[in-house]
């Protein structure tokens, strides 16, 4: 597969991607905001107790599979591989879903003294079902590349299940409607993978097919893990240590803030694993695509962050409500983590596309050890959700050091490399910032100091980047000729 092919299967992914991001997670975003707005901040926490304890039980759910099927290249993978994935992955989700339902559940509500999680945590936790028996589909289309039909399956899923939540919500249900939107979308998807793929099982089940599988797959599994640690050990002590209502504020401040920036560099990553996995011995391609998915990750990120930095205050009160006037310093500081965090922004997908997936798994096992559990756990003694936001900024600085280490090593991507790359997004953010303080320090209305960051911010971009973002709307132009008239 050449360049230009792959070229134009990437332009045609982050095409599909920012449909099913603008549509799917845009939607699904939204939902949970208009969620915040009619719930309170107690029952926001709820369910984020709930959500962390089944989060380390999922992580085992497909035990790298998918991950394992993507990277694999076409020419080393039968129909044995498939077969076995499937069959594998439901019978051990089904395992999974018993041990959540009499196990994690009751020791969940146990640990939080909160009864109510243990009707919670089993509803929550149907999805590993319907994930499980969709992962072989869901693998087969991305490795394919096939982003639209994705972008399809999941767009109709997230938005029945978000219209069908927020009725609930107004009808009264409470944390039953955020219940039911974190789980609906999987059954729904179900039948539409199968209808895109056109695959069924067969009985069949190779040992030798498993293990090919699962030998990359458990180092994935490990690292899912310590990623999951490392995103969830604030929820867990804050639900801990504090109360469902701490928790709650904390929760929406993170959804604004990291979660936003999760589900765009989701976007970019989706699309980049595969390709990735299929250039992984070209390493300057890798390093060239690698940088640009740094800077453009960056550049769609950096000035919501500035928003909700300078005005992050009047935004909330004037939207969710004096409810959750506790999450506004913790906002405010958890998007500068973002900004840091962006420095070394999808470095895990290049580093598991290059097949290093035992490398990722230690690193990701060394930041949660030793960096995020110890230092949120004194930060929170410190100062509560403000002190464990403050411990959030500390350990994506430290992140950057050892990401930027080993992209060094594997890809030869240098400091010099990575602020020249990122020059653009810091100066125009810098000067954003700048404007929109002015603008607001004049009294003016938070929706115009907004109008006013977007135009500076945007035109700083235009001077920076406009050769660059000439060709990229150049190539985006030649590619949807070459769709409308075939060669």
């Amino acid at each position: 597969m050449g360049v230009p092919h792959i070229k134009g299967k990437v332009i045609s992914g982050i095409i599909w991607s920012s449909i099913q991001l603008v549509i799917s997670r845009g939607f699904g975003f939204a939902i949970r905001l208009i969620l915040a707005k009619l719930l309170f901040p107690s029952q926001f926490g709820l369910v984020g107790m709930a959500t962390v304890f089944i989060s380390f039980i999922q992580i085992f759910n497909e035990i790298g599979i998918g991950a394992a099927l993507v990277q694999r290249k076409e020419e080393h993978l039968t129909e044995e591989h498939y077969h076995t994935a499937f069959w594998t992955g439901l019978v051990w989700s089904t395992g999974i879903f018993l041990l959540i339902f009499f196990a994690v559940a009751p020791l969940a509500a146990a640990f939080y003294k909160e009864p109510m999680l243990r009707e919670i945590v089993p509803v929550l936790s149907l999805g590993v079902l319907p994930s499980a028996i969709s992962l072989v589909h869901s693998a087969r289309l991305t490795k394919q590349m096939d982003f639209k039909r994705l972008a399809f399956i999941n767009n109709v899923s997230t938005v029945f299940s978000g219209v069908v939540a927020l009725v609930m919500a107004y009808m009264g249900a409470g944390v039953w409607a955020l219940v039911f939107n974190s789980v609906a979308a999987y059954f729904v998807a179900l039948p539409l993978y199968f209808n895109a793929t056109k695959w069924y099982p067969k009985l069949v089940w190779d040992k030798q097919s498993f293990v090919d599988i699962f030998g990359f797959g458990v180092y994935t599994t490990g690292t899912n893990f310590f990623n999951n640690l490392i995103s969830k050990v604030d929820y867990l002590l804050i639900g801990k240590l504090m109360s469902a209502y701490a928790l709650g504020t904390y929760t929406l401040a993170f959804v604004l803030t990291d979660t936003f920036r999760s589900q765009i560099m989701g976007m970019i990553g989706k699309v980049m694993y595969p390709v990735y996995g299929q250039k992984q011995d070209d390493l300057v391609l890798l390093k060239r695509y690698y940088l640009k998915v740094v800077k453009y990750n960056s550049v769609c990120i950096y000035p919501v962050m500035v928003f909700l930095i300078v005005l992050g205050e009047p935004f909330v009160y004037d939207f969710f409500g004096d409810k959750w006037s506790d999450a506004i310093m913790p906002l405010k500081i958890l998007a500068l983590s973002v900004m840091v965090h962006m420095l070394v922004n999808s470095h895990a997908s290049l580093i598991r596309g290059l097949g290093h997936s035992r490398l990722e798994m230690k690193i990701q096992f060394s930041k949660a050890v030793f960096f995020y559990v110890p230092l949120i756990t004194l930060g929170i003694y410190w100062n509560g959700i403000v002190g464990a936001a403050w411990a959030y900024v500390l350990n994506k600085a430290l992140e950057v050091v050892v990401a930027q280490y080993y992209l060094k090593k594997l890809v030869d991507v240098s400091l010099k490399d990575l602020l020249f790359t990122m020059a653009t997004p810091l100066v125009a953010s810098t000067i954003a910032f700048a404007v929109t303080i002015l603008l607001y320090n004049l009294k003016l209305h938070y929706l115009i100091c907004t109008v006013g960051l977007a135009i500076s911010y945007c035109c700083v971009v235009w001077l920076m980047m406009r050769s660059e973002l000439n060709l990229r709307l150049k190539e985006l132009k030649e590619f949807k000729t070459r769709r409308v008239v075939p060669n």
